[in-house]
């Protein structure tokens, strides 16, 4: 039998299996904070890159490119005998996924590609960066390492340590390998032959793979959602980890308003997904990000059997396809609801607006303006019972318990 890439497998024998990709340089350890979780429903196989953690470098040579990897991952798939599987990968471990989907679309059954790309860059710097880990290894990429994954505010210093020294472990030639892999790597023109139900997670501080090359794979795949996460660079499976697992739970089908992690806020870029598992996964990810965790928490908590149906149809209608569509931004959005919400007199639903539009931007003095616009168009007296619901929610001793639980 051939080599295989070093694997680790999580969860029940007979669970739907599901495989999890790694960035380039760390190992499968970047999936610890998710893995857990995720094997209470999957049986979950996380593999090592070639020369990365337990994996030889003697898989790959000089020229390898990401359909080589993509055979090695095949391999193991075979050798634990999964016909079909869900995939999930960081950014090159994206990519292998995506190559996958393209040519073997039999096999996959769900995809998401976390922080990837379409086409890493100019392959001229991949190969420099190659050269240069084959002459000098992996030092001095590790002592930057930290820069390109994260945002400067993520302070886990054991965490960031572990990651690092896998890199500093990377064997040269393998890591180099990978390089090899990314340089020759451009999927632009076979995205529309990706048929999984598919989701794009960015991380919005990436700097490695920023968030329009993330909106340039939803808008090759047909039907794809778009998830962005603040607060996260390139490693946002680390550095947000709830984020990346609930928005990975309600894609795949196993998610519900507050039941795992905190998703934070997350937002949404693109085209609004065309698939209700995609805008259920992108509405449950904005509806977070504007109103907040408590309100949507105490709304799924208040959930009945006769309000179910109805927080399904706002979370995919509402928040995963008209708050994620690009011609608006979210500022004139929460000005627009605010409006309304005057008009109509509806005041707890807007106190728990007021809150949305300061997290989508809005300062007080502008929410102040909205409301002034309203006594022309809405009458003296709503504006007047709009600014005293305001200045509750900005300066008086407001208590979000008083939103209406159900409210959307």
């Amino acid at each position: 039998m051939s080599p295989l890439l070093h694997f680790v497998v999580d969860g029940p024998a007979d669970a739907p299996p599901l495989l999890l990709g790694p960035s380039l340089g760390t190992s499968l350890a970047v999936w610890d904070a998710q893995v857990s979780a995720l094997a209470r429903h999957y049986r979950v196989v996380r593999w090592d890159l070639p020369g990365h953690g337990g994996s030889s470098t003697d898989l790959v040579g000089a020229g390898a490119t990401v359909a080589d990897l993509a055979d090695l991952v095949l391999a193991v798939a075979d050798q634990l005998g999964l016909a079909r599987f869900g995939y999930a990968g960081i950014s090159i471990g994206g990519a292998v996924g995506a190559d996958l989907a393209v040519s073997h679309p039999e096999r996959i059954d769900s995809l998401a590609l976390i922080c990837s790309s379409a086409r890493f860059g100019d392959p001229q710097a991949w190969r420099h960066r190659a050269a240069q880990v084959r002459r000098a290894g992996t030092g001095a990429l590790a002592a930057s390492a930290a820069d390109r994954w994260f945002t400067p505010a993520f302070a886990d210093a054991a965490t960031i340590a572990g990651l690092v020294g896998d890199q500093r472990a990377a064997d040269p030639e393998g890591y180099a390998a990978c390089c090899d892999a990314l340089a020759g790597y451009d999927l632009r023109a076979e995205l529309g032959r990706i048929s999984a139900p598919t989701l794009v997670i960015a991380g919005r501080q990436d700097v490695a793979t920023p968030p329009s090359h993330a909106r340039e794979l939803v808008d090759g795949i047909g039907g794809a959602g778009l998830v962005e996460i603040p607060g996260a660079g390139h490693l946002a499976p680390v550095e947000q980890p709830g984020a990346v697992l609930d928005a990975l739970l309600v894609h795949l089908g196993h998610g519900q308003l507050g039941q795992l992690g905190q998703l934070g806020q997350l937002g949404q870029l693109g085209q609004p997904p065309s698939t209700d598992a995609a805008r259920r996964a992108t509405g449950v990810a904005v509806r977070r990000a504007v109103l907040g965790d408590a309100h949507v928490d105490r709304a799924a908590a208040g959930t009945t059997a006769l309000t179910a149906d109805f927080q399904d149809f706002i979370t995919r209608y509402a928040w995963g396809e008209i708050w994620t569509r690009p011609g608006l931004d979210r500022r004139t959005r929460s000005c627009i609801t605010l409006t309304a919400l005057v008009a109509g007199g509806h005041h707890a639903e807007l106190a728990m607006h007021v809150r949305a539009a300061l997290r989508n931007g809005l300062t007080a003095e502008e929410i102040g303006e909205v409301l002034l616009q309203t006594a022309v168009y809405c009458g003296v007296p709503a504006a007047n019972a709009a600014f005293a619901v305001a200045n509750k929610v900005l300066y008086g001793s407001d208590d979000p318990e008083e939103d209406n639980k159900g409210g959307h």
